[in-house]
C-alpha cells in the first residue's frame, strides 16, 4: 500500500520509504510472497530510471535486501539489471567516480548470486557476469584521490560477490589461467594491510607440473577416514553465554550497512565448530605463558581494533582490512571446495611452503595462522587449510623422506614430505600461541585433517610423538569445542594406518602426562596397564564431569552431573578407533568396555545410545578378527573363548534387548542389529539355547519393520547366522531364513533388496556346504528352491548392487539341483530363464564386478553333473557368451573367469558336438595369444593369471578330446599358433608364473594346487589317451592326421619340459 502513497515525483519520500523498506525486509525478517516480490523489483527498478542519481544509493540498499537470495526469481528484471547497459554494471565499473554507489551495486549483485539451500542457482549467463565484474574490480587498482577505508568497503562487496558466484553451484574456470588470476589476486588481499608486507605480487598463479601420483592410490581397505566431526550440539548448543558484543545490525543478513562481512565471518566460523563467543577483533587477547614462541605481529600489536590512540579512522581502517583477509578467505575456501581436488594440487606450492624455513620465510596460510593480529582471519586461514588438506591422502601418498634426498635435485616426493613436516611444525607453533577458544578448535581440527591424511609410514618416524604429548594438556581445556577437537585429533591419531608402530608405543607408555615429548622404545612400555587413552575415553564417558566449563551453557545441576553429551560421544568414538585399530591392547579391558557400552545403552539420549551399540560391534569384529584363520594370531593371544562367551552372555541380557524394540528410534535398532551379526561364530553355539533363540527370533521379526534401515541390518545379520556351523545345518532355520530373505527382495528399498541379495547368496552358499549331507537335501523343500530360484533370476535383472550377488545364487542354486529336481517339469522353465539371465548378465554393460560374478555363477553350474549341458538348447548360449567374452572383455579378471568357467566340464559330451568344442578351443586360444595386448595397466597386472588360466583350460581341454576333434585341434596346433601356446603352455607347466586369480581359476577347474611333477604327469596321461584313440567314420584319414600334429605337439612339449628341469636341475648341482 505505501507503494500508492509514495510517488516516484517525491524524491524524499521515496528514500525514507527505501530505507523503511530495509529495515523491514533485513532487521524485522519481515517474510514476503512472490507477488510482493515482483511489485518491490518493479518500483525500485522505476526509482533507478526515474529519480535523480543521488537517491540511487538508498535505492541499491533496498533493491540488494529485496533481491537477496531471490535472484532466480528476478529473471524478468534481470536484463534490465545486469544487461548490455544495465544500472548495476553501469555503478559497478571501476569507472564509477562514486565508492559508495559502487559498493552498494556490488553487494546487490552480490545477492542476486547469493543461493539459498535448497533454491535453484542463478541463471550461469548472469552468474558470468557478475563473476567478470567482481573479477575486474578485485583486478583494478585503487582509483586515485579516493579513500582507503572507502576501497575497502569495495573491494569487501566484490569479494562476497565472488564468493556467491562461487558456491552457488558448480562453476567451471575458463582454463587454468583464469583459476591462476583469482588465485592470484586472493592470495594478495589474503594480506591486504598486513603489518610489514610488501611484495610485488604476481598476477596469475601458474600450477607446478605434479607427477602421476595417481598411480599410488591406496587401496579401498585403506580408505582414509575423515577426523570424525564433532557432533553438531558442540558447535550449536555451546556458543551463546560469553557474547561481550551488543547484537545489533550484525544478526543482520540482508543488508549492506557496512557490518556485512563481520556477519559472514561469524557465519563460517560457526559452520567451522565453533564463534568468538560475542567477542571480535576489537577484544584483546591474553597474553601467552611462553612470549618467545608468540607471534612478533601479536606482540608489537594489540587485538583491540578500537583501542587504536591513533584515532578512530585508523582503527575503522584497521578494521575494515582485516574485513578484506577475511573475505579473501572465504572466497578461497569457496575455491577450494569448488574445483577438481587434482587441479587444486598444482597450486599447493602457493598456499603451503614446500621448503624448510630459512631466511624470509614464504607468504603462505601459515604466515597468516602464526602472523595474523585477527584470531577470525587466523580461524579463516585453518578452515582452508583443512579443507585443502580434506581428502587429500591419494597425494600426499606420494611423500617419502626416508632416504636421504640426492644432492643433484630435489625429488618430489621430499618436497612433499617437507610439506608435512613444515605443516606439523606450524600448526605446533600456533597452538603453542594461540588464547582464542575458537581458532585454538580450529588449530586441531586443521591438525586432525593433516594426521588423517598424510603417510606416516613413509616418513621419518617422529612426527606424532610430540603431538600426541602436546595434546594431552588441553584434554581438560575450560572450552568444550577445544576438548571435542582435541577428542577428533586423537581418534584421528588411532586411526591413522592402524596399527601404526609409533602409536602403538605411545598406547603403551603410562600415565605421565608431564613427561617429556620424544621418541619412545619398547622398554618404556608397561604391557599390564591398559592406554592411558583407552582409560580417559572411559572416565569420560562414565564419570562426573570435575567442573563445569565456561562453554557449556545451561548446566544439569547436580553434582553427578556427567560431562557434556558431545564430549562423550567424541570418547564414544575413539574408544570405537582404539578398539578398531588396536585391539590387542585394548582386549585386557574387554569387560570394562563392554560395561561402558551396556551403561551407554541404558541411557536415554538415542546418540549415546548409538555409540554405545557402536562400540559393541567393534568388540564383537575385533573378537572375530582374532579368530580368522588367515590373520594367524597365536591361541594364547586370543580372547578365551570363554570370555568371550561371558562377555555376549551379559551384553545379550542388558539394555541391548530393550534397543532391539526401540521403534521410534530406527537407526539405534538397526545398529543394534549389526550389534547382533558380530558374535563370534563359535561363541554363539555356546550361549544358551534361549539366548539363540531370541537372537534368531528378533531378526526374523525386524525384517518386517516399515524403516529401511532396521530391515536392511536385520536382513544382513541372518546373511551373516546362515554361515554359522551351529546354524546352517538346521533345516528349519535355512528355511525361515530362505522365506524372509525372499520377501525382502521384493522390498521398494534398493539398500534392502541389495543386502538381501547378499543374504541369499550367502544362504545358498550354506546350500552347497551341506551338498554331501543326503538328509539336508531331501528335507529341504523342493517348492522353496523353486521360489529361491527364481527370485534370484528376478533379481539379477534388478540394479547392479542387487545383481552382483544375485548371480552369485544362481550359479550356486543351479549347482546344488539335483536331477530329480532338474527333470521335474516345474522346473524346466525356471532352469532355462535362470541360465539365460547368467548370459545376458555375462554379455551386458554392467559393471565388471556383475560380470565377473557372473561368470564365475555359469562356472559353478557346470560343476553339477545332472545340468544337461550336452542337450539343452541354452547350453550353445552359455558357452558362446564364455568365448566372446574371454577374448573381447577389457578386464583381465572377467576374461580369468570365463576361462575357468570354460574348463570346468568334466566330460567331453558336455562341450557338445565338434563344432562348439573348436570353438571353444579357438576363443581360448586366441585370448591367449591377445593375453598381452591391453592399454590400462592396472588390467596388465592380472595377465600372467590370465594366461595361467587360458593354459590350464587348453590342457583340459586336450585331456577329453576325442577323434572327431583331432582335425580342429591338429590345425591350430600345426601353425604359428601352435608356436605361441607351446611358448605359454611351458611356462605353466613349469610353473614360471600364475597364482593370484589365476590359482583361483585353477581351483575353480578342479586342478588347484599342481605342482610342476604333477602337471607334466597329467600331460603324459592325456598323451597316453590319445595315442590310444582310434579314427571313426568317414574322416578318418583326417582324425588321423589331425591326432599325429596334436601327439607330435605333446611329446615334444613334453620333451621341452623335461630338458628344461634337467638343465635346472644340474645347475642347481652345479651352484652347490
Amino acid at each position: 500500500s505505501f507503494l500508492f502513497l509514495v510517488p516516484l515525483s517525491q524524491e524524499h519520500l521515496v528514500i525514507k520509504f527505501c530505507q523503511l523498506m530495509h529495515h523491514l525486509l533485513n532487521q524485522l525478517k519481515v517474510i514476503m510472497d512472490e507477488q510482493t516480490l515482483d511489485v518491490l523489483l518493479n518500483y525500485t527498478a522505476s526509482a533507478l530510471k526515474m529519480c535523480s542519481t543521488w537517491t540511487h544509493s538508498d535505492v541499491l540498499l533496498a533493491l540488494s535486501t529485496v533481491v537477496y537470495g531471490n535472484g532466480p526469481q528476478c529473471h524478468q528484471h534481470l536484463s534490465d539489471l545486469l544487461g548490455e547497459d544495465g544500472v548495476l554494471l553501469l555503478y559497478s565499473a571501476p569507472s564509477q567516480p562514486n565508492m559508495e554507489l559502487r559498493r552498494v551495486a556490488l553487494n546487490c549483485m552480490a545477492n542476486i548470486c547469493l543461493r539459498i539451500p535448497g533454491q535453484p542457482p542463478l541463471d550461469d549467463q548472469y552468474r558470468g557476469v557478475c563473476f567478470r565484474v567482481f573479477l575486474t574490480t578485485l583486478q583494478s587498482p585503487k582509483p586515485p584521490n579516493t579513500d582507503e577505508l572507502f576501497y575497502c568497503m569495495v573491494i569487501q562487496a566484490a569479494l562476497k560477490g565472488l564468493q556467491c558466484c562461487l558456491s552457488g553451484g558448480k562453476w567451471k574456470f575458463n582454463g587454468g589461467e583464469e583459476l591462476g588470476s583469482v588465485l592470484a589476486i586472493l592470495k594478495r588481499l589474503m594480506f591486504q594491510g598486513a603489518p610489514g608486507v610488501s611484495v610485488e605480487w604476481p598476477a596469475v598463479l601458474y600450477p607446478a607440473p605434479l607427477p602421476q601420483y595417481e598411480g599410488l592410490s591406496a587401496p579401498k581397505s585403506a580408505e582414509p577416514q575423515k577426523p570424525s566431526e564433532p557432533p553438531k550440539d558442540a558447535a550449536n548448543k555451546k556458543r551463546k553465554s560469553r557474547g561481550k558484543g551488543k547484537k545489533t545490525s550484525t544478526e543482520g543478513s540482508r543488508g549492506d550497512d557496512g557490518e556485512e562481512d563481520d556477519r559472514e565471518a561469524v557465519s563460517a566460523l560457526q559452520k567451522g565448530g565453533g564463534r568468538e563467543g560475542g567477542r571480535g577483533e576489537g577484544e584483546s587477547l591474553s597474553k601467552p605463558s611462553a612470549p618467545s614462541l608468540y607471534p612478533s605481529w601479536k606482540l608489537n600489536s594489540s587485538d583491540s581494533e578500537f583501542s587504536d590512540m591513533e584515532g578512530n579512522a585508523q582503527s575503522k581502517l584497521r578494521l575494515n582490512h582485516g574485513h578484506v583477509r577475511q573475505g579473501a578467505l572465504h572466497c578461497l575456501l569457496a575455491v577450494v571446495k569448488s574445483v577438481e581436488k587434482r587441479t587444486l594440487y598444482g597450486y599447493w606450492s602457493s598456499f603451503i611452503p614446500d621448503s624448510p624455513t630459512g631466511g624470509q620465510p614464504p607468504l603462505t596460510l601459515l604466515t597468516i595462522i602464526l602472523k595474523d593480529p585477527s584470531p577470525k582471519v587466523r580461524a579463516c586461514a585453518l578452515q582452508v587449510l583443512s579443507a585443502m588438506l580434506d581428502g587429500s591422502r591419494q597425494f600426499l601418498a606420494v611423500a617419502e623422506d626416508t632416504a636421504s634426498p640426492r644432492t643433484s635435485y630435489t625429488p618430489f616426493s621430499f618436497s612433499l614430505a617437507t610439506a608435512i613436516r613444515e605443516l606439523h611444525r606450524a600448526l605446533s607453533l600456533a597452538l603453542l600461541a594461540e588464547t582464542a577458544p575458537q581458532t585454538l578448535t580450529q588449530v586441531i581440527k586443521c591438525l586432525a585433517y593433516l594426521v588423517a591424511n598424510a603417510p606416516y609410514h613413509r616418513l621419518r618416524p617422529g612426527l606424532l610423538s610430540p603431538l600426541w604429548k602436546q595434546m594431552r594438556p588441553y584434554v581438560r581445556h575450560r572450552d568444550v569445542n577445544v576438548r571435542v577437537s582435541v577428542l577428533t585429533l586423537y581418534g584421528a591419531l588411532v586411526t591413522t594406518q592402524a596399527p601404526f608402530p609409533e602409536v602403538q608405543l605411545l598406547l603403551r607408555q603410562p600415565d605421565s602426562g608431564s613427561s617429556s615429548a620424544g621418541s619412545f622404545t619398547p622398554q618404556d612400555s608397561e604391557e599390564s596397564s591398559p592406554p592411558w587413552l583407552l582409560q580417559l575415553c572411559v572416565s569420560l564417558v562414565t564419570q562426573p564431569r570435575e567442573d563445569q566449563s565456561d562453554s557449556e551453557g545451561a548446566g544439569t545441576g547436580g553434582g553427578a552431573a556427567l560431562e557434556p553429551s558431545p564430549i562423550r560421544l567424541e570418547a564414544l568414538q575413539v574408544l570405537s578407533h582404539l578398539v578398531r585399530g588396536y585391539f590387542s591392547l585394548a582386549q585386557a579391558c574387554l569387560c570394562d568396555i563392554g560395561q561402558v557400552s551396556a551403561r551407554c545403552l541404558g541411557e536415554t539420549d538415542p546418540s549415546i545410545q548409538l555409540h554405545g551399540a557402536k562400540l559393541l560391534e567393534e568388540l564383537g569384529t575385533g573378537i572375530i578378527q582374532q579368530y580368522r584363520a588367515e590373520n594367524n594370531v597365536p591361541e594364547s593371544l586370543r580372547v578365551p573363548i570363554s570370555q568371550v562367551v561371558q562377555f555376549w552372555s551379559e551384553v545379550l541380557s542388558g539394555p541391548l534387548n530393550g534397543v532391539l524394540q526401540s521403534e521410534q528410534h530406527p537407526m539405534l535398532q538397526s545398529s543394534a542389529c549389526d550389534t547382533l551379526s558380530s558374535i563370534l561364530p563359535q561363541a554363539f553355539a555356546q550361549l544358551p539355547d534361549k539366548t539363540q533363540l531370541m537372537c534368531i527370533t528378533v531378526l526374523l521379526g525386524l525384517t518386517y519393520s516399515e524403516n529401511y534401515l532396521v530391515k536392511t541390518a536385520a536382513v544382513r545379520a541372518l546373511g551373516v547366522y546362515i554361515l554359522f556351523p551351529c546354524l546352517r545345518e538346521d533345516v528349519m532355520f535355512v528355511a525361515d531364513t530362505a522365506n524372509t530373505i525372499l520377501a525382502t527382495l521384493e522390498d521398494r528399498s534398493t539398500n534392502v533388496r541389495a543386502k538381501a541379495a547378499w543374504s541369499l547368496g550367502n544362504l545358498t552358499d550354506t546350500l552347497i556346504v551341506n551338498i554331501v549331507g543326503v538328509d539336508f537335501q531331501e528335507e529341504l523343500s523342493d517348492m522353496l528352491l523353486l521360489k529361491m530360484l527364481q527370485a534370484a533370476t528376478r533379481a539379477s535383472a534388478d540394479k547392479d548392487r542387487v545383481k552382483s550377488n544375485a548371480v552369485r545364487a544362481l550359479g550356486n542354486l543351479l549347482y546344488f539341483l539335483r536331477r530329480s529336481q532338474l527333470t521335474r517339469s516345474a522346473f524346466q522353465r525356471p532352469l532355462e530363464e535362470a541360465v539365460r539371465a547368467l548370459v545376458k548378465t555375462v554379455q551386458s554393460e554392467a559393471t565388471m564386478k556383475v560380470r565377473w560374478n557372473a561368470c564365475y555363477a555359469l562356472g559353478k553350474a557346470f560343476r553339477n553333473p545332472a545340468l544337461p549341458l550336452d542337450s539343452a538348447l541354452w547350453s550353445c548360449d552359455a558357452f558362446s557368451a564364455l568365448c566372446h567374452v574371454v577374448t573381447s572383455c577389457k578386464n583381465f579378471k572377467v576374461r580369468i573367469k570365463s576361462a575357468a568357467a570354460l574348463a570346468v566340464p568334466a566330460r567331453r559330451s558336455c562341450y557338445g558336438d565338434t563344432k562348439r568344442f573348436s570353438c571353444v578351443w579357438r576363443s581360448l586360444a586366441t585370448a591367449l595369444e591377445n593375453s598381452e595386448d591391453t592399454n590400462d595397466f592396472l588390467e596388465y597386472r592380472y595377465s600372467a593369471s590370465l594366461r595361467h588360466t587360458l593354459s590350464q583350460a587348453l590342457l583340459h581341454l586336450l585331456s577329453l578330446s576325442q577323434s572327431q576333434d583331432m582335425p580342429a585341434l591338429g590345425q591350430s596346433l600345426a601353425g604359428e599358433e601352435g608356436k605361441g601356446i607351446k611358448e605359454h603352455l611351458i611356462r605353466y607347466l613349469r610353473a614360471e608364473e600364475g597364482g593370484g586369480e589365476g590359482a583361483e581359476g585353477e581351483k575353480d577347474a578342479g586342478g588347484d594346487g599342481f605342482n610342476p611333477q604333477q602337471r607334466i604327469g597329467c600331460l603324459q596321461q592325456t598323451l597316453i589317451r590319445l595315442k590310444g584313440l582310434e579314427a571313426e567314420g568317414e574322416g578318418g584319414g583326417k582324425e588321423e592326421r589331425g591326432k599325429e600334429v596334436v601327439v607330435s605337439f605333446l611329446e615334444d612339449l613334453t620333451k621341452t619340459c623335461e630338458e628344461l628341469s634337467s638343465c635346472s636341475a644340474g645347475f642347481q648341482k652345479t651352484e652347490t
